[in-house]
């Protein structure tokens, strides 16, 4: 049977009129858009490369950046910057604060002025985070990630975990784990001082403390996430230096298939935990941990609208205890790695902290109330957190035409908020920067800071890390046992390079230690 001449011709228009509208899509997004949104910026007084086809500012992103990671720095810090990310810190260089780089078709401004960075950080349903390469998204989503109505109902229902009060009730844990690490140094350290890479030490410790105060486990039950979670950020991180093609993910590359395989074995992990915490629960039990309060806060959620809708589902769970392990353990492990680092170069500091730490415990124990007389501890911790802060560079995006500060940016722009370059401004800090100068927190924050947004190493305003307090009394309760019990200093095999991978050193912190 003929196929009649109308329906033929009625098909092969419909083809034509399919690869036309794909080929426009395809023009628009590699070419159109770009040129215009450029053509915008500069009329803004914003100063960058030209556009180039499809990949932007990427390759030569990526060259700068392996260039840099192949070799070791200067200990100064004004070499931290140029090292973890070469290419920002050139176009900053070449063009000016006012600049914006192309990450691939979309081009990102590097916003430095303090008012309009409080703006942004304020209007968090305007300025949302942007989707990115949803790969990334397989290490963890969870509260960090999620925006408007779905982070705010998130958000309410972890805050009892993060309360204060239950905050307390976790200083035993942190305790325990730094006491299960000094003993381990015992038996390495001699008479005269042992060479130790302290870094592995402190990421045990903040692993496990996370594991006992999330999970009510032990780090050894939680480590097979742990290394399944570490393999996956290294993945991530060769997968942020390439562009993202609409599709990409879903071919069966080495890569792709072994970061599903990753997202697939810890889902399984977690699940396990969650299930065995359940029946606990059903079974009449409480855990004061934070996944027992999140359980208890979700099913609480469920019960009084009377509908498995509301609250979180398994998945989201499961994905804000991805994060639980990932943000709680990487971000305070850096803080106090570059704390021994640091105390190590400046020993009269680490005599300062010692004497504080001898002076406010002596013999007694370690309690909240003692943690917050800690005040030349707090102000070391506050500078390391200046100089090296984990979550050194925030981003968000223009989602439709909008007004900012003096601005007017058009939808599809991404923002740059670079924590590291504001927290080491001369203008702001004074000359000496970059140099480790706790005294400047000696009248706390508000008064180092001179009432302006330029220190925000756990972000700022509605979305600030939920963690903060969490971080910092764990990283008070560590430093205090490990100044009571050792001094440190730098080993002749310390090589300085901060890794872009949350600024962790990347040869490792070999320091000596030596029994008190």
């Amino acid at each position: 049977m003929e196929i009649p001449y109308n329906f033929k011709l009625a098909i092969f228009s419909f083809a034509i009129i399919f690869v036309l509208r794909w080929a426009w899509r395809i023009l628009n997004y590699v070419w159109l858009k770009p040129k215009y949104l450029e053509k915008q910026l500069r009329q803004q007084g914003f100063k960058g490369n030209s556009y180039k086809l499809l990949f932007g500012d990427m390759k030569e992103m990526s060259k700068m950046g392996e260039e840099a990671l192949s070799k070791p720095v200067n200990f100064s810090h004004d070499m931290i910057w140029p090292r973890v990310n070469p290419f920002i810190h050139k176009i900053i260089t070449n063009y000016s604060k006012n600049s914006f780089v192309w990450f691939g078709p979309r081009p990102a401004v590097v916003i430095m002025d303090p008012e309009v960075i409080k703006e942004v950080m304020m209007k968090n349903y305007v300025f949302q985070k942007p989707s990115g390469n949803p790969l990334t998204k397989l290490l963890a989503t969870g509260v960090a990630d999620y925006e408007a109505d779905k982070w705010a109902v998130h958000r309410r229902l972890l805050n009892p975990a993060f309360h204060l009060d239950k905050l307390k009730h976790m200083l035993p844990a942190f305790k325990l784990t730094a006491s299960e690490m000094l003993r381990k140094w015992e038996k390495i350290v001699s008479r005269e001082g042992s060479e130790i890479d302290v870094l592995s030490y402190l990421q045990t410790l903040t692993s496990d403390a996370i594991s006992r105060t999330a999970f009510g486990s032990s780090y050894e039950e939680g480590i097979k996430i742990f290394e399944l979670q570490k393999e996956q950020i290294r993945l991530i991180l060769q997968v942020s230096r390439t562009v993202y093609i609409p599709g990409w993910r879903f071919l069966p590359t080495k890569r792709n298939k072994r970061m599903k395989q990753i997202f697939n074995e810890v889902r399984t992990l977690i699940l396990e935990i969650i299930n065995k915490r359940m029946r606990m629960i059903e079974a009449g039990e409480s855990h004061d941990d934070l996944l027992g309060i999140l359980l208890s806060s979700n099913l609480k959620e469920i019960q009084q609208h009377g509908n498995t809708k509301f609250g979180m589902s398994i998945d989201e769970v499961i994905e804000e205890c991805k994060l639980f392990y990932f943000a709680g353990q990487e971000t305070t492990s850096t803080l106090l790695v570059w704390t021994m680092i640091l105390l190590s170069q400046h020993p009269n500091w680490q005599d300062r902290a010692r004497e504080e730490v001898l002076q406010v415990f002596g013999s007694n124990e370690v309690d909240y109330d003692k943690l917050n007389q800690l005040k030349v501890v707090t102000m070391i911790l506050n500078e390391v957190l200046r100089l090296y802060p984990a979550g050194y560079m925030m981003t968000r995006m223009v989602q439709t035409k909008t007004n900012l500060g003096n601005l007017c940016l058009p939808g599809g722009v991404q923002l740059l908020l670079p924590t590291i370059l504001l927290q080491h401004d001369t203008e702001i800090w004074g000359d000496d920067a970059m140099e480790f100068n706790p005294e400047r927190f000696s009248d706390g924050i508000l008064k180092a800071t001179k009432g302006q947004l330029v220190f925000f190493p756990f972000g700022w305003g509605p979305r600030i890390c939920i963690g903060q307090n969490f971080a910092m009394l764990e990283a008070k309760m560590a430093m205090a046992m490990i100044l009571k019990h050792y001094a440190f200093e730098l080993s002749s095999s310390y090589s300085h390079a901060p890794h872009p991978l949350m600024l962790q050193p990347q040869y490792g912190a070999p320091l000596i230690l030596h029994k008190l």
